[in-house]
């Protein structure tokens, strides 16, 4: 990096989701998905790794639960711990599928990793500027909260060429999912209006989708972009046409906290997703199975498969879409899922059936 310029670069990630379908003592061998948040996690970091950034911030939602076996803390903390090593701060941002918090046992006293599992922020001094970077942890009916919680961090009274807050929240505009549902207003989403001046971006995690929002529903301008990077990987259908990766982002000081002057997004791997809608009515199981198995034949073998019945199901066609049945007809490279109505067998309530 040029240093004759005095820009700052972050590299933002987050809703890696560690720990989603990756049992550490699996009790049936087959592909899991876990695995490929692992390795684009990793894939994340390679920037850090090499020296092209001055910083990492990880937006939340490292894990996928809140309650996380020592094991697998150990394996998503080793990425981080090497990048740290290597000279580069590591800050992240306890989400809310971790309840404000994320486990960090020995790793606690390491200089270069910071959690905010409290409000606060820390000075950064790179290529002759100072950079403080605020946070707090995922906050419930954050609207109520959210000027409280940035005067806890002590953001704005910090002396500073470049100011940043980083969270784990929803901001009015923000965008999901396939018909590209818009939060609007609630007791756990950020008004616009909100948004203090003095900061060259607010970097947060929780949304899933990549986006950069520059004004709120009314179209007037926010005080600083909200910058969102995404997840890693898809992590549910809703996610299956869009693309996932990281942002690295390059901050010029200013007089008023510094400014946001490029967003590169870096595309990472993901699992083609594809849902099949499956007529089961009057078909005889045999069929049924061939027809199935035709279907998953034709897509691609690295896909993440819902199988989505359309009709009620016979106890008999029921063996068509147990989990070893699935592991049969598919490739071992897919990952395959049976979703059905409520009531769509023996009357009763049936939560989704995960398979294969």
């Amino acid at each position: 990096m040029d240093t004759s310029t005095r820009l700052f670069r972050i590299l933002l990630f987050g809703d890696t989701h560690i720990g989603l379908d990756f049992p550490l003592n699996p009790r049936i061998e087959r592909r899991r998905r876990g695995d490929d948040f692992l390795c684009n996690f990793r894939l994340a970091l390679q920037p850090a790794l090499e020296g092209q950034v001055d910083a990492v911030i990880h937006g939340g939602d490292l894990f996928d639960r809140s309650r996380i076996p020592d094991a697998l803390v150990e394996i998503a903390f080793a990425p981080l711990v090497e990048a740290a090593q290597a000279g580069v701060p590591i800050l992240l941002v306890p989400g809310d599928h971790e309840r404000g918090k994320i486990p960090m046992q020995v790793w606690r006293s390491h200089a270069n990793l910071h959690v905010f599992d409290q409000p606060g922020c820390i000075t950064l001094q790179k290529n002759g500027l100072r950079v403080c970077i605020g946070g707090f942890p995922y906050t419930r009916k954050i609207q109520g909260e959210f000027s409280a919680q940035i005067q806890r961090t002590g953001l704005m009274e910090t002396p500073a060429d470049i100011r940043v807050l980083c969270m784990h929240q929803s901001v009015e505009g923000a965008q999901v999912g396939p018909v590209n549902f818009t939060f609007r207003y609630g007791p756990d989403i950020i008004r616009g209006a909100d948004l203090p001046r003095g900061v060259a971006a607010f970097l947060s995690g929780h949304i899933h989708r990549c986006q950069v929002l520059k004004t709120d529903l009314c179209s007037r301008p926010l005080a600083a972009p909200v910058v969102y990077a995404g997840s890693v990987e898809r992590t549910a259908f809703a996610e299956q046409h869009e693309r996932k990766g990281y942002l690295l982002l390059d901050f010029a000081p200013t007089e008023n906290g510094g400014r946001l002057v490029k967003t590169r997004f870096i595309p990472l791997p993901a699992r083609p997703m594809t849902a099949l809608n499956v007529e089961t009515d009057g078909v005889p199981p045999d069929v049924l199975r061939s027809r199935l198995q035709a279907s998953l034949a034709a897509l691609d073998p690295d896909s993440v498969v819902q199988i989505r019945l359309q009709d009620p199901v016979s106890e008999e066609a029921w063996q068509v879409f147990g989990a070893a049945s699935l592991r049969a007809l598919a490739p071992a490279s897919m990952n395959v899922e049976v979703a059905y109505r409520k009531s769509d067998r023996n009357g009763e309530d049936q939560p989704e059936n995960l398979a294969g």
